[in-house]
């Protein structure tokens, strides 16, 4: 039985120009290289499996390649960059700080340091989760790091920047990574889908890039898991189905009959969400989010705010279009104050259809309210 090796490993980007979402970062070190003004320490910061470790890696690789193209690349030839990919480097050094964090860890650390490099200019330490380290650990790193050799570098990543003490951030050249974009999350997906020869429907791709939550590796994963649920065949369905997440019909029809005020529709709606195994609370949750989408639709200038495809878009302005301004902002509020008192309500399931009753009359009570002010 051939070795299954998991997308996030398989798809891991090899170079700058492959790393998704994080232009300011890569446009940067591209510079950095092409310039010769590599700094002596980087600290890469940002939420899980956006590409820090990633871009540590494609780093090192780059500044020891023998040919560096013009824009800042590793040539993939050369004989640092193929021991490199073959894992074979003795140039890159990987400490995970998470189970390496004593002050001797360091030392044995520091200790390498003064050695120089056997094949390449420069030797790369790459320090996984460094907000683990112990602050005697700090300690005995900090002049090492301040000055180090000419052939060192120090690559530290984090995801709790906040962890770590002012006298280290003070040496490093600071890069804060982002979420990436539901978008960026959902081209990459369609790619990999492309290559897997998995066929699948742009719905099932976003669905799976918000449940990642601009982290690609989470996304990765969770195709992975789509593709063995679905056999190869992606459909929104199914994925709404396995991930266990509320299909958007629910907010559109629970929507429309607010403004038709078809109360018995809505609570039997909702509770056919329940009898489907959904929670209450992030059923609120998501008609919150919802009503705030149809709200951003209403102006064409804040469409650009949705991370959604271009299909649901289209619905949500036909929704904004009949969704009165007033209407939209007294359920959000009504929404909020739901949310807020979920967790201390002994009734959570009569809580919320008590904001549904309310959200349903909303339009009678403003009809009234134009009634009187004409009269």
């Amino acid at each position: 039985m051939q070795n299954f090796i998991v997308s996030a490993r398989k798809y891991r980007p090899q170079h700058f120009n492959t790393v998704v979402g994080q232009s300011h970062i890569t446009n940067t070190l591209k510079n950095a290289i092409t310039n010769k003004q590599l700094a002596q320490a980087y600290l890469f910061c940002g939420p899980r499996g956006v590409g820090k470790t990633t871009c540590a890696r494609i780093f090192a690789k780059t500044i020891n390649c023998f040919n560096i193209s013009d824009k800042g690349e590793a040539c993939d030839h050369c004989e640092s960059c193929v021991s490199f990919n073959s894992g074979a480097s003795l140039n890159v050094y990987e400490l995970d700080a998470a189970s390496n964090n004593s002050v001797e860890d360091i030392r044995n650390l520091v200790d390498q340091v003064r050695f120089a490099p056997q094949l390449g200019e420069y030797k790369v330490y790459i320090i996984d989760e460094v907000h683990m380290l112990s602050t005697a650990a700090f300690n005995a790193f900090l002049k090492t790091l301040e000055e180090p050799p000419k052939h060192a570098k120090f690559i530290l990543a984090t995801t709790e920047k906040h962890k770590i003490i002012p006298t280290i951030l003070s040496r490093c050249q600071v890069f804060n990574f982002n979420r990436i974009k539901t978008e960026d999350i959902s081209g990459h997906l369609a790619y990999m889908a492309k290559n897997e020869s998995v066929s699948f429907e742009a719905e099932a791709l976003h669905v799976i890039a918000q449940k990642a939550d601009g982290g690609l590796r989470d996304a990765c994963s969770i195709f992975d898991q789509m593709v063995a649920f679905t056999g190869n065949h992606l459909t929104y369905k199914q994925v709404v189905e396995n991930l266990h997440v509320l299909d958007y019909d629910y907010y559109f029809k629970i929507t429309d009959a607010f403004l038709q005020q078809a109360l018995p529709e809505i609570m039997l709606t909702f509770d056919d969400i329940l009898k489907k195994g959904f929670d209450a609370h992030n059923f609120i949750i998501g008609l919150g989010e919802h009503l705030r989408n149809v709200l951003v639709s209403k102006d064409p200038q804040t469409v650009a705010l949705l991370e959604i495809s271009d299909t649901l878009k289209q619905r949500y302005a036909q929704q904004a279009q009949v969704c009165s301004l007033q209407f939209l902002l007294k359920s959000l509020s009504l929404i909020s104050k739901t949310d807020v008192n979920f967790k201390s309500a002994k009734n959570q399931r009569l809580l919320i259809e008590m904001a549904l009753m309310q959200m349903t009359f909303l339009t009678t009570s403003a009809d009234a309210e134009k009634k009187k002010m004409s009269s």
